[in-house]
């Protein structure tokens, strides 16, 4: 069939068709992408990696990680919600290496996870290093099962010396 001035032809149909699959994979690419904040987004992978190796601007090594979907989050220097904003995670695929407890935040919990930011925005000296508050993971409990804390308890450091 021969495209008419009134209908598509076949280039027509197929760039029409393109777009319609083109957002309706947007709109499920990015679990949480387009949560408003302060709402967690759709829960997906989270998984716990051994045998990695992070270092931090203190020269902490790390050699555990939680390997977890996000959404795009500032990350502060405390885990404080007024903290100085230290960098930014712009991947929705990023790795956490502990946990800390903060100050409550928007997902009415005190858990903040520790990582290095994919843009450094502040304090270059610390490389981008700081905290994310837990409701900007996909996690389903936090802190998450098998990632250890940033700062041991005083109980678990006293079990160690006994």
């Amino acid at each position: 069939m021969k495209p008419t001035a009134t209908g598509p032809g076949r280039r027509g149909r197929t760039a029409l068709a393109m777009c319609v699959v083109t957002v309706a994979a947007l709109a499920g690419a990015a679990p949480g992408a387009a949560a408003a904040p302060g709402v967690p987004g759709p829960r997906g992978i989270c998984q716990i990696r051994t045998g990695v190796s992070h270092t931090d601007y203190a020269g902490k090594t790390f050699t555990t990680d939680l390997y977890c979907e996000n959404v795009v989050a500032d990350v502060y220097a405390k885990p404080e919600n007024y903290a100085t904003v230290v960098g930014k995670l712009v991947t929705t695929l990023s790795w956490f290496v502990c946990w800390e407890t903060g100050e409550l935040h928007a997902g009415q919990n005190r858990v903040w996870y520790y990582t290095q930011g994919d843009r450094i925005l502040n304090w270059p000296m610390r490389k981008g290093w700081g905290y994310v508050p837990a409701y900007r993971l996909t996690t389903t409990v936090d802190p998450f099962p098998g990632l250890p804390p940033c700062v041991p308890s005083m109980k678990a450091v006293e079990r160690g010396h006994r």
